[in-house]
């Protein structure tokens, strides 16, 4: 017998199946099994990688070098491909594809910014 979920409402662990519904008999809240299937199997997803723009797992406290001339809004210079960063740190939040601002570091030169992992290779 596969144990159910507890109810999202009131955290009850008394949940039982009326298909294709999951229902709580202490507060009554009905919810499909289907979104109960999907958080289970989410839950256990790990979590996304980062890789730069060759393929490299990237880390917190990695150094990166960016690859291509990136336009910064708001800086009167760009990013000149070859710049060396230091102690990037990982943001995994901000999105799950490549086109994403995951990296989040400091710049000498330009300050704080995020910047693409399809823009740097691991140093």
């Amino acid at each position: 017998m596969t144990a159910l979920p507890a109810c999202p409402e009131c955290s009850s662990e008394y949940t039982y199946e009326m298909p294709p519904l999951l229902v709580c008999p202490e507060c009554a809240h009905e919810w499909p099994a289907a979104v109960a299937d999907s958080k289970a199997e989410s839950a256990d997803a790990a979590p996304a990688t980062i890789k730069d723009c060759v393929g490299n797992v990237l880390a917190d406290g990695d150094s990166v070098t960016v690859t291509t001339t990136v336009k910064v809004k708001g800086a009167s210079q760009p990013l000149k491909a070859g710049t060396k960063v230091r102690n990037i740190r990982l943001n995994p939040d901000a999105g799950a594809g490549p086109e994403d601002h995951n990296i989040d570091c400091k710049i000498d030169g330009f300050g704080a910014m995020s910047l693409k992992p399809s823009v740097v290779k691991k140093a």
